[in-house]
């Protein structure tokens, strides 16, 4: 159970200082009294609207300069998994005050540690036989070789598409792992179905995640803070849970909450979505593909997802999964295992192939990008639709729309999404007709 938790229609930054306060005083409690070294694990950039950021900031603080008599020495690893890291900037922009040199990037190809593996007859027992292979145990070097006495992760648990919720050991064995694990537990969640991950509470992935969690890091001082959010009545995005504890129902209990406020159900598919990916966030479809994700369950055939992506400046995070992007392109599950099993490449990034199975709408619906600094024959060659992003903002200005449904001036109907990677939207029969359950 957690440690404690708090929901309200808003949780205010005042309280969350009160909160993060609490959950200092309770580590030292229940795991270590006098911390001298502690590691905080948030979220990368791609979740700044999240405030993850700013609630890292406050605990690092909190540790380093207000409990003790002599602060205990923080260090924060961005659980950036293969994402690229970010610049000093982007650390000021997501971090606040906390010193540079105490933000450490993690490199997911050589900054890695093999310390065991998820045996392959266990994978193909919790996949029903959509995956048949090990998953290896790869993580980052600092969280396994250096001395912690707490080890603090914080997080968004939203809908994801890997894991049925983000965060909690997320950050771990993704968010800190090495290219063998990425690859093997992307490609066991795509051959599971990615309409089957959304908005479960526990994926078979997950239930790979949870026994490595118990038998390779459960040694661990560590706990999870856990965020929810969900939009008010003014259509802001605010804090509405908190969960703070050690173990896994403190990741089922925000789960819950958010299955409960941030999961969209409706009795009908939608023909037209309208999606923004914020510039500051999303430069890649590796993670604005995220509005396609969330919206796939309730478009309707023959129906159009649009987004509008300013920052968009390349496919993949890593030039290597870029070029892999541009060279096969979003051409559906049964074209991609063919090739992926034709070709070394795809294999040796086994997680850039799963990327490309998610981000197909498997010729169901459209997907137009509005890109801010890529062409339209760059677009429409990994088979997107193209679409100017001066025309879009004109006939579709982000600023004019609220989330939910808008009549334009030209008698067209849309949906409107302003943060995708905050929620899901679905039908009922695809939500609920599915065989993992919900």
């Amino acid at each position: 159970m957690p440690w404690f938790s708090e929901q309200a229609e808003r949780i205010s930054t005042e309280r969350m200082e009160e909160l993060m306060r609490r959950t200092v005083e309770e580590a030292r409690m229940r795991i270590c009294n006098h911390p001298n070294r502690v590691l905080l694990l948030p979220p990368d950039i791609t979740r700044a609207h999240s405030g993850a950021g700013r609630l890292t900031e406050m605990l690092y603080h909190l540790f380093e300069d207000h409990l003790f008599e002599a602060g205990a020495e923080v260090h924060v690893i961005p659980t950036l998994g293969q994402h690229v890291p970010h610049t000093p900037d982007e650390n000021r922009r997501m971090f606040g005050s906390i010193p540079e040199a105490r933000i450490h990037p993690h490199d997911w190809r050589d900054g890695s540690r093999r310390v065991g593996e998820i045996p392959a007859d266990f994978v193909e027992e919790v996949t029903g036989g959509a995956a048949d292979w090990p998953i290896p145990v790869v993580l980052n070097r600092m969280l396994i070789e250096e001395p912690w006495d707490l080890i603090v992760n914080v997080g968004h648990v939203v809908p994801h598409e890997v894991l049925g919720f983000a965060n909690h050991n997320k950050n771990y064995f993704i968010g800190l792992a090495g290219k063998e694990m990425i690859c093997a537990a992307h490609m066991a969640a795509a051959c599971c179905g990615i309409e089957n991950n959304l908005g479960t509470l526990t994926t078979p992935v997950r239930a790979c995640f949870n026994k490595a969690e118990e038998e390779y890091v459960g040694h661990l001082p560590d706990l999870y803070v856990q965020i929810v959010m969900a939009r008010n009545e003014d259509d802001e995005l605010v804090h509405t849970g908190l969960y703070v504890g050690d173990d896994v129902e403190t990741y089922l209990e925000a789960a819950r909450q958010s299955r409960g406020q941030n999961i969209t159900v409706f009795d009908e598919p939608i023909d037209k979505v309208v999606c923004v990916m914020q510039a500051d966030e999303f430069v890649s479809t590796w993670v604005a593909n995220k509005a396609i994700y969330r919206t796939r369950m309730v478009l309707a055939d023959g129906g159009e997802l649009i987004v509008i992506a300013p920052g968009l400046k390349r496919f993949g995070e890593q030039p290597e999964v870029d070029s892999l992007i541009r060279k096969y392109g979003y051409v559906g599950m049964p074209k991609v295992m063919e090739l992926y099993r034709a070709n070394a490449e795809m294999q040796d990034l086994a997680h850039a192939t799963a990327h490309l199975i998610h981000g197909s709408s498997e010729g169901r619906f459209t997907i137009t990008y509005a890109p801010g600094q890529m062409s339209k024959e760059e677009i429409e060659g990994v088979n997107f639709q193209y679409a100017d992003l001066g025309e879009t903002l004109a006939k579709y200005p982000p600023d004019k729309l609220k989330e939910g449904w808008n009549d334009l001036p030209n008698g067209e109907r849309v949906f409107f999404i302003p943060t995708p990677s905050a929620g899901l939207w679905a039908t009922r029969q695809r939500l609920f007709n599915r065989p993992t359950g919900f």
